[in-house]
């Protein structure tokens, strides 16, 4: 066991992108706090990461169920007094299919697992955040993004998993920026990517039956967000691959992100 005080969460660690980067940060020295909702999976993920070099800790919960989110938290609380690393991985694809489905808390589940369990977890691990300051955050986004429709964001009408997806990310990347503007940027940042189109893992092949981009790049792209110094004090970016770019015009707009801030408090309950 090492001695390292860095320490890293990652959401989402037992499978596709977020096994991968599991898999490379596990030989660093780093203390590595790995996040799933399975608890065989999480157990697997141990097992075969028993002999590398990071201190390996476990935390499950099922990001669909706010009350697992805030218990998620408090588990990290736990296990470490400081974060140096957030990254928010975990996600749900489009599907298989266009079958509309619900979180435990009622809200529609691509919305509720992309993105408001990071609002909520994030709000909830800021203090171990300033705390291991200057620490990152980042968001593992996509470059499909769509405008939520405030009048309609559960898509109860027109919904089709496409746009249920788009809309996450979108609101992922849109309250990056948000919070970014929110906190010092010698304390923590926040930035956002577009890790790679279509990698082979299940999510993309469920949904599109096809890759594009190898899954090395993906976890290098996540890799440079971590780890690279010369991204040290860089927030409120957003990035595809590795390069900065631009996101959706609308995730940019303050009235937009003010919007999705106040929809994110009323359905979490959890106020920054």
């Amino acid at each position: 066991m090492n001695t390292t005080d860095r320490t890293i969460l990652l959401t989402g660690a037992t499978s596709g992108l977020g096994r991968a980067v599991a898999d490379t940060l596990a030989n660093q020295d780093v203390r590595l706090i790995l996040h799933g909702r399975d608890s065989e999976r999480l157990a697997t993920v141990a097992s075969e990461l028993a002999d590398a070099p990071a201190q390996i800790e476990l935390v499950q919960a099922d990001l669909s169920d706010l009350n697992q989110v805030m218990r998620l938290a408090d588990d990290v609380a736990e296990l470490t007094d400081h974060l140096d690393v957030l990254v928010h991985n975990a996600g749900v694809g489009k599907g298989a299919d266009d079958t509309r489905e619900l979180s435990a808390d009622g809200y529609e589940l691509r919305l509720a697992v992309n993105h408001l369990a990071p609002f909520a977890l994030t709000q909830r691990l800021l203090p171990l955040l300033e705390i291991g300051a200057p620490s990152r955050i980042v968001n593992v986004a996509s470059g499909a993004q769509q405008p939520i429709d405030f009048a309609d964001p559960h898509l109860e009408h027109g919904y089709s998993g496409n746009r249920a997806y788009a809309q996450s990310k979108f609101a992922m990347v849109t309250f990056g920026f948000a919070l970014a503007k929110t906190l010092l940027s010698d304390v923590v940042t926040v930035n956002s990517l577009h890790p790679a189109t279509l990698m082979p893992t299940r999510m993309v092949k469920e949904g599109y039956g096809r890759t594009v981009d190898d899954l090395d790049t993906g976890v290098d792209a996540v890799l440079n967000l971590i780890n690279n110094p010369g991204l040290d004090g860089t927030t409120g970016q957003y990035f595809s691959i590795q390069q900065p770019a631009a996101a959706h015009r609308e995730t940019y707009e303050t009235e937009t992100q003010r919007r999705l801030w106040q929809l994110s408090e009323e359905l979490t309950g959890v106020q920054y």
